[in-house]
């Protein structure tokens, strides 16, 4: 059976919400679970923000845009045709690690794509967007989409990964990584030209995306990033996030994003949070998003 071009069904969605002004429910999939490690308490300035991200159950008239972006995250996850209402929970809660979905990151982390996008674009904050360990692409796929959606033109999106999977731990530079096996696991490796194939499904692929290919501590350091807007790391190590936060945390504009999406999952991954943020003295509040990804505000 032939595939449905998911760019052209999305497309039309689009247009039927330009026409109707289509109504759809959202639907709350419960509260999301306590972190495994301590998170810092929002406040201040972040609790607004922290409001309407905690929204989840909202029964209004979507516009064209939401409509659009709200089916882009069910094809990326792969829920349109998904009728196991098991499988469908735990892909949108960010648990699943099968199917064919582009992302496995659930519905609240790409809920939180858009809430931060939408925020420093309004707010004119500078910079690009890019994800550090993109897997099939599907983040960064909605990243470009959210561009789309609004008619940004001047913004671009970058893809950095190895394309290969994680590297092996260095257990003598970074202890934290001891145990860990992610390297032998080939759910991971997804090659250039697949995440490349994605984005062009979606009708994506074009001048406004580009491609950072092989380990952070090659591309990152010089990579041709002016500035960001959004940096979303997504490296589960020690070392892959260390190299990362590293590398780009300096050319995050002041009241920019931060997204760890492993800071709850990975032992290793928060040290390594933790340990940046203590040696450049950061102290600002990191907030919950669901049971593992988190944010600040630079």
């Amino acid at each position: 059976m032939k595939r449905p071009n998911l760019a052209l069904l999305i497309v039309l969605s689009f247009l039927a919400g330009l026409l109707a002004g289509t109504r759809l429910e959202k639907v709350a999939f419960g509260k999301a679970n306590r972190y495994t490690v301590p998170l810092d308490s929002a406040a201040g300035a972040m609790r607004p923000l922290l409001r309407q991200q905690n929204k989840l159950s909202v029964s209004k008239n979507l516009t064209p845009v939401e409509l659009y972006l709200d089916l882009m995250k069910s094809a990326l996850m792969d829920l349109i045709y998904e009728n196991n209402p098991t499988v469908f929970s735990l892909r949108v809660s960010g648990r699943d690690r099968g199917g064919r979905g582009l992302t496995l990151i659930g519905m609240k982390r790409l809920d939180n794509i858009a809430l931060l996008m939408n925020d420093v674009l309004q707010r004119h904050i500078p910079g690009d967007f890019i994800e550090a360990g993109a897997w099939r692409g599907g983040a960064t796929i909605f990243m470009r989409a959210v561009l789309k959606a609004q008619g940004i033109t001047d913004r671009r999106v970058w893809v950095a990964d190895s394309f290969e999977g994680l590297p092996p731990p260095d257990e003598k530079a970074y202890p934290a990584d001891k145990g860990m096996a992610l390297n032998k696991d080939n759910l991971f490796a997804v090659s250039l030209q697949d995440v490349q194939d994605n984005f062009a499904r979606f009708g994506l692929l074009d001048a406004q995306v580009r491609f950072l290919k092989g380990w952070f501590k090659d591309t990152l350091p010089n990579a041709p990033i002016d500035k960001l807007a959004v940096l979303r790391v997504d490296a589960d190590m020690y070392e892959s996030t260390m190299e990362a936060l590293v590398s780009l945390y300096p050319k995050l504009s002041p009241g920019g994003y931060v997204i760890i999406d492993d800071f709850g999952c990975f032992e290793a991954c928060a040290k390594a949070v933790k340990d940046f943020r203590e040696k450049h003295g950061i102290r600002a509040p990191i907030i919950s998003i669901d049971w593992t990804g988190a944010y600040w505000q630079k």
